[in-house]
């Protein structure tokens, strides 16, 4: 089963008088983010001084930590963001399932949960309504720092859930999703539990497996977090932007390769369905070369690329 060819947005907005929010979290809920958020964080946070005093940082774990990393941003860029959130393409039922399971790898959420929240997010974009916009306190100094926090992280800790109902209808009603949904728990011990596994087998020792925990997972999942929501909080905050959108999404070029090309944010917000956000010149895509790749295997199909007479019309006038 594939997605719709239809924009999701269009499932956003004209679902009726749905209400954007149901209900809030429970303890063992909030509980849950908290562990998701500060745990990674406090490994990143002791990052430095264990590698740097103690040589707590192996080959292993480097190249363990890269391959997870690449896998868990892709499944976020090309799987929960630009598939299921946008529907940049329509995919055959592996890559589906494929990329739902990649994404759930990256720590930051069930794939439906997620897509709502983002899908949200568009049809408020920095205006009330919108989950983590920076914009929403003010333009002063001391409310653009309690934005940038907001948009960040501070955000993840909001009680408020987005109605799935009214934001993923199409989602909920796809069986493969909602299993792998249901599942994120093991997506997430597996997450971290496969990089000790394959430390300690590359180095064959019980220490090999403890620093793959910790740099191969802990490390690794921190990192991609905080990559991820700069897009919600820098790229809506700084950067250029050289097409038309409806609010401040922003290109920042230092964070594309590490985004896997989402950084390239002011086109998207733009454009939301383009499959390509990097469509200038020297724009790193990695997210857009994937999924080109997918599609010369027959896997992805009624892919969205950009067109030059559609570019054309979303840039900007020059000033």
């Amino acid at each position: 089963m594939t997605l719709a060819a239809d924009p999701p947005e269009a499932t956003a907005s004209t679902a009726g008088p749905k209400s954007v929010f149901a209900g809030t979290r429970g303890t063992p809920q909030q509980i849950g983010v908290y562990v998701f958020v500060f745990l990674p964080l406090a490994a990143l946070v002791a990052a430095i001084p264990l590698a740097v005093i103690f040589g707590f940082l192996g080959w292993s774990d480097i190249v363990v930590g890269a391959v997870f990393y690449l896998v868990g941003c892709l499944g976020i860029t090309v799987g929960y963001h630009r598939y299921f959130t946008h529907g940049s393409f329509k995919a055959a039922r592996g890559l589906k399932i494929g990329l739902a399971i990649a994404g759930s790898l990256a720590m930051q959420g069930p794939v439906i949960k997620w897509v709502a929240d983002h899908r949200r997010h568009h049809a408020f974009s920095d205006k009330e309504g919108d989950p983590h916009s920076p914009w929403l306190y003010g333009t002063s100094a001391r409310a653009l720092a309690r934005g940038f926090w907001h948009s960040h992280t501070g955000w993840l800790f909001d009680r408020d859930l987005t109605n799935e109902e009214r934001f993923t209808p199409d989602l909920l009603a796809d069986d493969d999703l909602r299993r792998v949904d249901r599942l994120f728990g093991l997506w997430s011990a597996l997450t971290l539990l496969l990089p000790a596994l394959l430390g300690g087998l590359l180095s064959w020792s019980w220490w090999g497996a403890l620093t793959g925990l910790f740099w191969a997972g802990l490390v690794r999942v921190a990192l991609l977090h905080h990559v991820t929501w700069s897009i919600n909080s820098i790229c809506h905050m700084w950067g250029e932007r050289p097409f038309s959108a409806r609010d401040h999404s922003a290109n920042v070029w230092w964070l594309a390769v590490f985004s896997c090309g989402e950084s390239w944010h002011n086109l998207h917000h733009a454009d939301p369905t383009c499959a390509r956000h990097g469509v200038q010149k020297g724009q790193i895509d990695i997210s857009a070369v994937t999924i080109r790749a997918f599609e010369k295997l027959g896997w992805a199909t009624a892919v969205r690329w950009p067109t030059t007479k559609r570019l054309e019309r979303l840039a900007k006038a020059p000033s």
